[in-house]
């Protein structure tokens, strides 16, 4: 069998699929993307460039599929390099929201198309409007159907769609119900399991924490609304004012990947910092910027309480990866949370705007261990439901199996 790989920043969700995949004797797997990306074995890499730019003079409406069209059309002229070599996929499996299927199935019309679908957005229900501090304008509604003019070309042309979440799945029109599964991309519960007898460093500021301490980590890419970084801060003044002993460590860079850009040389992460600042002891706030995977894993082993806050979208590894590791969870009452965490059986749920619940039941945690170990116990059960190796990767594996036969829709 031939598998093709599409995602401009490949691996993405193909890092452990992709070479299991090439692992198997006479299949030749590829993969396209924009981006430079890791050697995994068995696995080659072909990189693509966009030509062009989107015109300056388009209509704002149809900016998002122009560029899109460029991305789709530079992808599909590096698959017909790759027909010219005589590489011709059994199956191709591809990202839908950045363009790059679009033309695929018209240079290989026999390959079957599995699609990734990671979100579909929509005006109501889901991350627009849904935080009432950066209310929507007046044509956000006409710019949310539009950006899902690439996703709904790229569905059509698909034989099958796969969603990592049953809410993600649930936002996609019910016109491709018919030709949807679910299945998460994974966490390795292997290699994150609990110990609560490491330590981390904090270099600059002189310190070494382990799960003696009441550490609270916040751990997002970036610091920004769309994952409750403002929620967090807001909460951060009277966790540390009612735990002497409470330090929070904050994980993530400055910019924004979601969502709307701060005012013009600013950043989130220093807007909220600011509207707190004078009510904090800020000795015991860390943060740390993005740090080495090793030194992620060990901060989450010792955590106290992890804090996982996000508008209903798309749900972060980090929170299942946190629950792998035994963290105790105060996650924001929103889906796909609310799909994975069930309040006080394997975290605690609260109010994403409410900053005095996320206080409270940070503290509630933090004033009596003994009460969380059930629901570190709990969290890493549950999180077993995604494990990579015995039942997210065999049930990707097998959909890939059941495309490629011509039976993924049924």
């Amino acid at each position: 069998m031939r598998v093709l790989f599409v995602h401009q920043n490949f691996p993405g969700q193909y890092r452990h699929v992709a070479p299991a995949l090439a692992a198997r004797p006479g299949t030749e797997v590829v993969a396209l993307g924009i981006n430079p990306a890791p050697a995994l074995p068995g696995v080659r890499h072909v990189r693509y460039a966009v030509a062009g730019r989107s015109s300056p003079r388009i209509h704002s409406l149809a900016a998002s599929f122009e560029t899109a069209t460029l991305r789709g059309e530079a992808a599909a002229r590096a698959a017909l390099a790759l027909k010219a070599e005589g590489f011709v996929p059994d199956v191709i499996c591809g990202h839908s929201g950045w363009g790059e299927t679009l033309f695929l199935k018209d240079v290989w019309p026999q390959a079957r198309l599995l699609t990734f679908a990671e979100f579909f957005y929509s005006f109501t229900g889901a991350d627009t409007g849904f935080d009432p501090e950066f209310p929507p304008d007046g044509e956000a509604a006409f710019r949310t159907r539009a950006r899902n003019a690439t996703q709904l070309v790229a569905f059509e042309a698909s034989d099958h769609l796969v969603s990592p979440t049953r809410w993600q799945a649930s936002r996609i029109p019910a016109l491709f119900s018919d030709r949807l599964s679910v299945i998460h991309d994974g966490i390795d519960t292997d290699r994150l399991q609990p110990d609560r007898s490491v330590r981390i460093a904090l270099g600059r500021d002189g310190l070494s924490l382990g799960a003696e301490d009441e550490v609270v980590t916040f751990v997002n890419r970036n610091l920004e609304p769309y994952r409750g970084y403002h929620s967090f801060m807001r909460a951060l003044p009277e966790i540390l004012r009612r735990r002497p002993r409470a330090r929070a460590v904050i994980v993530g860079g400055s910019d924004t990947s979601y969502g709307a850009k701060p005012p013009a040389g600013r950043t989130w992460r220093d807007i909220f910092l600011d509207e707190v600042r004078g009510d904090l002891d800020l000795s015991r706030v860390h943060f740390v910027g993005t740090i080495a995977y090793r030194d992620y894993v060990n901060l989450l082993r010792i955590a106290a309480v992890h804090v996982y806050l996000t508008y209903p979208f798309v749900l972060s590894w980090s929170m299942l990866e946190a629950m792998a590791l035994g963290a105790c969870i105060v996650g924001s009452a929103t889906p796909p949370v609310t799909e994975v965490i069930r309040d006080r059986e394997n975290g605690l749920l609260v109010d994403f705007f409410s900053a005095q619940a996320i206080a409270e039941a940070v503290v509630s945690v933090l004033a009596d261990p003994g009460a969380a170990a059930p629901l570190r116990e709990a969290a890493r059960q549950s999180a077993l439901a995604y494990d990579l190796r015995r039942v997210c990767l065999p049930a990707h594996l097998r959909l890939i199996d059941e495309v490629a036969a011509g039976r993924g829709a049924e």
